[in-house]
């Protein structure tokens, strides 16, 4: 398809688009999008329970592609941001250092899935078509210098955009995350026989002392999701949010409009004292892949983190068949408990040629730095060494 037979729009609100044309451009399986954050339910309860808006500094600038008969051929999913809170790809310096220069960096444009370190494709054709892709490339880039907004972040993009975007001169960071992958297990058990004896007595003394007195875990989901579950994981979710974040980004009507769009795709994993529950943890369920995302907890249990984020989220993907765990951002501890490290990526845009030159510097000089980073994590992974090592 010609690039120039392309019309684009910028859309203030998700609920502008319908659902029907938004996620008709998703990589689906059998009519349900593969990756559930990219749902418009998911960018709509976002925006509807106030998390996500302009108040908040996530001010929706959705870019959406029409060809000559006016059918949605694409989709970037796009913020105009006024921090960089929430992200999970760091840019504070280059704001401030731009800032000393006389700069202005703020607002930016972000074409990511709000407070989720999530990979997933932001250029979102009708059968991929690459023109098409390459035209929303160009059109949040125009957008941005028609404005003078400082700059345009694609983050968590898969490696695929990574070459779209360093094609058309866009600068390109790396990081790392840990996921776990599925061998064709058929129980927890069989996993554990690929580690090292090691890792195998580690795991299964953690897995004990997490439900020692008499803790269960219960698994909901669908119909299983009620109020009082999604007020006693809002209550965890608070906890560890103020904590960690000062202000969690989350309100309580989100976690309700999820559940009421979306809850075949999301799974509460909560452990209780009896009849009480006492700590919990939120994933989404895409179609080869469990995304953990949020977790808390109202009393301290050794090891209880790692049963419900770590452990039962294994034991899920065996049991429904799920090729990978991903847990979320950061967490080396995640190593030792068989998640491997992945490569994450982000690609930017940068108006400015002098900001431009010092950023494209410092992310090639990051991006052999997470390498090796990720060449030594690999040496560190619990499985069983080749035949003649020790384990």
């Amino acid at each position: 398809m010609p690039e120039d037979s392309l019309t684009a729009t910028v859309h203030g609100a998700t609920g502008d688009i319908p659902a029907a044309t938004w996620n008709a451009l998703l990589p689906s399986t059998a009519g349900r999008p593969d990756n559930p954050f990219l749902d418009h339910a998911f960018f709509l309860a976002l925006e509807e329970s106030g998390s996500a808006t302009r108040r908040t500094g996530w001010q929706p600038q959705h870019i959406v592609l029409a060809d000559g008969r006016g059918t949605a051929v694409g989709l970037m999913p796009l913020y105009l941001k006024s921090h960089s809170q929430g992200e999970y790809v760091f840019d504070h310096g280059w704001a401030d250092a731009f800032g000393r220069a006389g700069g202005r960096y703020y607002p930016k444009l972000q074409s990511s899935i709000p407070f989720t370190p999530v990979t997933a494709p932001k250029l979102l054709a009708r059968g991929g078509d690459p023109a098409v892709r390459r035209a929303l490339l160009e059109s949040a880039a125009t957008l941005a210098g028609q404005n003078g907004i400082s700059s345009v972040h694609a983050t968590f993009v898969p490696a695929d955009e990574e070459a779209m975007a360093r094609e058309a001169g866009w600068l390109v960071r790396h990081d790392v995350q840990f996921h776990w992958h599925n061998q064709g297990f058929g129980s927890f058990e069989d996993f554990l026989a690929t580690l090292s004896s090691r890792h195998r007595k580690l795991m299964r003394r953690e897995r004990r002392e997490a439900l020692a007195g008499g803790l269960t875990v219960k698994w909901l989901s669908g119909g299983e999701l009620s109020e009082a579950a999604w007020d006693a994981f809002f209550a965890f979710y608070m906890d560890t949010g103020s904590r960690k974040w000062g202000r969690p980004y989350l309100t309580r009507d989100f976690f309700s409009l999820l559940s009421a769009a979306m809850a075949e795709r999301v799974l509460l994993m909560l452990a209780y004292d009896g009849d009480t529950p006492i700590a919990g943890t939120l994933s989404l369920i895409g179609t080869d892949t469990l995304y953990g995302r949020y977790w808390g907890a109202t009393r301290h249990v050794p090891f209880l983190h790692f049963e419900l984020c770590y452990y039962q989220a294994i034991d899920y993907a065996i049991a429904h068949g799920l090729g990978t765990v991903e847990a979320g951002a950061q967490g080396e501890h995640k190593l030792a408990r068989g998640y491997a490290p992945a490569t994450t990526r982000s690609v930017h845009w940068i108006g400015h040629p002098g900001l431009r030159h010092a950023v494209a510097n410092f992310v090639e000089q990051e991006r052999a730095a997470v390498r090796h980073e990720q060449e030594a994590l690999a040496d560190l992974t619990p499985f069983r060494k080749a035949a003649g090592s020790r384990s």
